[in-house]
This record gives C-alpha cells, structure tokens and sequence, in this order.
C-alpha cells in the first residue's frame, strides 16, 4: 500500500497596508519622538516682555551723591568718636553761674497788681575746667518772683580761658507787670518783714574748644536771691546752682 504524503505548507499572504497609512521605521519614530517641538510663544509672554524695561546706566551724578553721603557719615562717625575719647581723657567741667552780689532799688505796686521794680546783681561765670577753653554763645537771665516772670536779660556772648572767670553787671526793670492778687499780697508781707525773695534763671549755650575740636552743649543756672526791703535793699543770702 502507498502511504500518503502530507500536503505541502501553504504560505502565508499578508495583505498590503491601506493606502491612507505611512510605515515608518523604529529609527524615524525615535528621531520623532526625541526632537523638541517648536511651541509658538504666547501672546501673554510677549506683552509682558515689552512692558520691561530696558537696563539703563547708572547716572554719574547718583554715583556722586552716594560718594558724598559716605563721606559726611564717616565724618560724623570719627567725630563722635574724637568727642567721646575727649570725655573719657579730659573729663571736663561745666561753667558755673551765680549772683555774687545784688541791690533792690525800687518796688511799687500799681493798683495793688501790677509791679514796677528796679533791681540789679552782679552774675559771675567761672570755667572750673583746666584743659579747655569755653565760649558763652547765647545767654539769657529771667527774674521770678514765685513763678510769675517780672524781667529778662540777654548778655553779649564771651569767651572764657581755663581756670577764668568773669562778672556781668545786670539791670532788670519791671514795668506794670501783671501780679496775681495772691502774689501782690505776699509781695507786700515781705517788704514789711524787710525780707524780699527772688528767683533767677539762666539759660546758656556753651561752646568748649580742644584744639581743633569743638562741641556745644547747654547750661542751666538757677538762683534764689534774698534781699532786704527798698529803696537800700542789699543781698542777704543766696543759693545757686547750675546743671546740664
């Protein structure tokens, strides 16, 4: 008997691609794939890149002015500095001012409140210091009888060397100066008692020199003055004290 042969293999058929399709290669994917893609810019970043500025140079005289405002500050700083080693190796003294002698002249009351007075002291200002020079630039007295003001003084400005004094003659007229009633009586009482009390205080503006450094700082002098009753009224005690 013939034994039957088996059927040859039949091949397989693949079918063409459509023609609406495209075969690309695994090499023209990956080159696709890993290209960046050119994104247009939006309108948004547009806008907002033109509304920033251009930069600009930094104009000279800007440059100028900071040099300048360094300069004065490291001016400032070194003279601070050379004021304080002043105080801490000089350790300087204030001037004292006070009312060495005094005359009351006159004293009369118009329609029982309102003073006319005539009075006069000597003030002596003394520089205690013995490494510098000061330099009185502003000076002002005011007379008080209880806290009512009843005359001022302004002085001309000196100079005072170290360890120096100097006395002032000063003239104070009240002319219907405005008393209380309260004050008016007590005014009274104390020229019958022959024991008239006044008050006297100084405001000064000082200068103090240390070779080429100097600094000003203020003074205030304060003095109450006993005398006795007018037309001869003569000190009789005083007390004074002056203070920063």
């Amino acid at each position: 008997m013939l034994s039957l042969l088996p059927p040859p293999p039949q091949k397989q058929i693949i079918p063409p691609p459509p023609s609406n399709q495209m075969i690309m290669s695994k090499h023209t994917i990956n080159q696709h794939f890993s290209t960046p893609l050119n994104r247009p810019s939006t309108p948004g970043k547009q806008r907002y890149s033109r509304l920033l500025p251009p930069p600009r140079r930094t104009n000279p005289l800007i440059w100028c002015v900071a040099f300048c405002c360094i300069i004065f500050s490291l001016l400032l700083i070194l003279s601070g500095i050379a004021i304080l080693i002043i105080f801490l190796v000089i350790k300087p003294k204030y001037p004292l001012f006070e009312a060495t002698s005094a005359s009351l002249n006159s004293i009369y009351l118009d329609s029982a409140q309102y003073l006319n007075g005539d009075f006069t002291f000597i003030a002596n200002f003394s520089n205690p210091s013995r490494k510098m020079d000061i330099r009185f630039e502003y000076l002002d007295i005011e007379l008080y009888f209880f806290d009512r003001l009843i005359g001022t003084q302004a002085l001309q400005p000196f100079n005072l060397k170290r360890r120096g004094s100097r006395v002032e003659f000063v003239h104070m007229i009240s002319s219907q100066v405005y008393l209380p009633l309260n004050h008016s009586i007590a005014l009274q009482k104390q020229v019958q008692t022959n024991r008239v009390r006044y008050f006297l205080k100084g405001t000064f503006r000082v200068r103090a020199i240390v070779g080429l450094t100097h600094f000003s700082y203020w003074i205030y002098g304060r003095c109450q003055v006993v005398m006795t009753s007018p037309p001869n009224g003569v000190l009789v005690a005083h007390s004074c004290r002056t203070k920063r």
